[in-house]
């Protein structure tokens, strides 16, 4: 039950939780303090002393806002509502010199640091500091640590806010980073001056308040006030993580977090935030036709005129890849559709069905992790396929929660029980629930399956098994997808009865960005994408499509919560809009499809599928348990083969092949001497 307790803050009273430091109450209150070491998702320091306020009836100075409680304060001698004030002399005179020591050694160094334009220290020193320094002695130095190839690095402006230590040490759960020394020679470190290996690190450059870190692969490249800002969401996993994608001219030139409760908190994965140059390098920009055995560049017209060829009397086939955004998708199924083929967005040959949303989009939302307390992870590595996810789990498990696992033993960042490595421990705790472990009555539980488990022969008896422990402990039920496209497409309903294996036997396939998979010869390939990746190598076709941040695109992520991505850029050369591509391609195929824009072509999708047009909200799903079929014996195997490494997008990016380079290099075992 919630401690309500009134506050009069700058004589103005107001009723909060008493639980709350009295920084929250002022912020309750619309008053701003000043904070450098304050953060809502990390642990209290209380050691930069700039949210400083005065208590009346409190002791004589000055009290840290950040560390005092609202039930920690006495009432008025009649009972009235303890008394804060923010812009009293006292307070007043209190940050300014608080502001004056964090100055002593920083550096003037303003004009060249890549934090200008975005440093707290520089907001706040104008705010609430003076115009003078009484100090001439000379400026201590630091020596700047090499923290790998994202995290740039110039300590002699570190203010000791330790953000960057709690980060890495409570949220992202690798304690690779502390504080040495005391004085004026303490110093933030890594440990053993190792390089950082968390798959969440770039979160601490958000999180610093000053320009000791900053982005290396941005740096000196632009200044915030010449981007063009853009709000939009990740797809490089399946969560759907909050993005902003900063543009300058055409070029993205960053990616950085932007907060949602619901999601991705104010969080973003490594792999997502530093793909950015992939969307440079390794493009489509023109139209080419396979002639005598090469592809040749070719205009649009010809390409359309190669397919109609190729298509006249044959079957035809989509196949949508894992960047696909609903609205190509939708166009591409009336296209094969009109064409009587079948559309597939099942690549990896995953064991789920489209009738069923409570079966492939769950009936369990992300936040609902945040309360939970058993969570059973099911042939997945949460770690890998989505960072983020994995740090809301560990942040339940702080709370107290119990995580188990059935699958491979890895490193999560945190202490679970492992229940085993495949599907006879997953048999066991659907049929002695009693002995083994599993979601309980009474208790808020999760159930999560991964693809490790979904992608298996034995894929849809392993889906109906972790519904039947989410069944029988009342728990909540989540899959976790690795493609962003993959619920919007089964949405649609993408799936082809006999699976992507039907798919490829037509002798026409209009591959709309699938690049994870080998079509075997024989086909008339018709790829449509972004990159040149494996399946531009094998087409017979190759239509320029733009990438996901050069068109607007409605995408579904893993709980189901349909997202926008809007469009920040433009897309290079010729290249033009998927769901564009593919209405002129049906109209030279003579099958031309019944709209001509986007907002025709989203009416006509919202008429099929209507929770699409509810952006950012969960539907709720119904949890229809599935028949229990055979369970194989094989452990679950890694769904992932590199984490960095997943699409087309990724594996155009230098920075990422860096990541995944170092920590091939970090995970191969050592060689014994001869």
């Amino acid at each position: 039950m919630t401690d309500l307790k009134k506050i009069s803050i700058d004589g103005e009273v107001i009723e909060v939780d008493g639980a709350m430091t009295l920084l929250q109450a002022c912020e309750a209150a619309g008053v701003e303090v000043p904070r450098f070491c304050y953060h809502e998702r990390l642990s209290i320091a209380g050691n930069c002393r700039m949210c400083l306020v005065e208590v009346k009836g409190g002791p004589p100075k000055p009290a840290a806002s950040c560390a005092m409680q609202v039930r920690d304060l006495r009432p008025g001698p009649e009972g009235q509502a303890p008394e804060v004030f923010t812009n009293t002399p006292m307070v007043k005179k209190a940050r300014e010199g608080v502001m004056e020591f964090l100055l002593i050694n920083h550096p003037l160094d303003c004009p060249i640091c890549d934090q200008g334009g975005e440093c707290d220290l520089q907001d706040q020193a104008m705010a609430y500091g003076v115009d003078f320094s009484r100090y001439r002695e000379p400026k201590r130095a630091a020596v700047d640590m090499d923290l790998g190839p994202l995290v740039g690095t110039c300590m002699t402006r570190c203010i000791s806010c330790t953000r960057c230590v709690r980060f890495i040490t409570e949220v992202a759960g690798v304690p690779e980073m502390g504080q040495t020394g005391r004085g004026e020679d303490s110093e933030i470190t890594s440990y053993l001056s190792q390089t950082l290996t968390s798959e969440m690190q770039g979160n601490i450059i958000d999180l610093c308040p000053v320009g000791a870190l900053t982005s290396k692969p941005y740096a000196f490249t632009a200044r915030p006030w010449e981007l063009r800002k853009t709000e939009t969401i990740d797809v490089i996993d399946a969560l759907g993580s909050s993005i902003r994608v900063d543009v300058r001219g055409r070029e993205v030139m960053r990616i950085v977090p932007r907060n949602h409760d619901g999601v991705n908190e104010e969080w973003l994965a490594d792999r997502s935030r530093f793909v950015w140059d992939g969307l440079r390098r390794q493009r489509l920009d023109k139209p080419y036709v396979r002639r005598d055995g090469k592809l040749k560049p070719a205009t649009w017209g010809e390409a359309f005129a190669a397919i109609a060829e190729a298509a006249e009397g044959k079957t035809v086939s989509g196949i949508a890849g894992d960047l696909a955004s609903t609205e190509a998708m939708f166009a591409l199924k009336g296209l094969v559709g009109s064409l009587d083929g079948v559309a597939e967005c099942r690549t990896d040959g995953v064991a789920l069905e489209a009738g069923n949303r409570g079966s492939y989009a769950g009936t369990a939302k992300i936040e609902d992790l945040d309360d939970a307390e058993l969570i059973l992870l099911v042939g997945t590595n949460p770690r890998s396929e989505a960072p983020v996810l994995n740090a809301r789990i560990r942040k339940a498990w702080m709370n107290g929660a119990k995580v188990g696992l059935i699958g491979e033993a890895v490193d999560l960042t945190y202490d679970y029980d492992h229940i085993g490595t495949g599907p006879d421990a997953l048999a066991a705790t659907v049929n002695t629930p009693a002995e083994d472990w599993t979601p309980v009555k009474g208790k808020k539980s999760v159930v999560i399956i991964g693809q490790g488990a979904l992608a298996r022969e034995d894929g849809a008896a392993a889906l109906a098994a972790a519904m039947k422990v989410a069944e029988l402990g009342e728990s909540g039920f989540l899959v976790l997808h690795n493609a962003a496209s993959r619920v919007g497409g089964l949405d649609l309903g993408l799936v082809a009865e006999g699976g992507i294996a039907r798919a490829l036997e037509a002798d026409v396939i209009l591959n709309l960005g699938a690049d994870e998979l080998d079509i075997p010869a024989g086909p008339f390939v018709v790829y449509q994408g972004s990159h040149g990746d494996r399946g531009a190598h094998r087409a017979d076709v190759i239509l320029p499509g733009a990438a996901w941040t050069e068109e607007s695109g409605i995408f579904v992520n893993t709980e189901g919560r349909p997202q926008l991505a809007n469009r920040a850029g433009f897309p290079p050369g010729e290249a033009r809009e998927n769901w564009a591509i593919l209405r002129a391609l049906s109209a030279a195929m003579g099958k031309p499809l019944p709209y001509d824009g986007l907002a025709a072509l989203r009416k006509a999708m919202f008429e099929d599928v209507p929770h699409l047009a509810r952006l950012d909200t969960v539907p709720e799903n119904a949890h229809e348990a599935l028949e229990l079929g055979v369970l194989g014996h094989a452990p679950y195997a890694p769904a992932l083969a590199d984490h960095y490494l997943v699409n087309p997008i990724c594996r155009a990016s230098t920075v990422l092949a860096d990541l995944s380079r170092l920590r091939a290099l970090r995970e191969a075992k050592p060689m014994a001497a001869e």
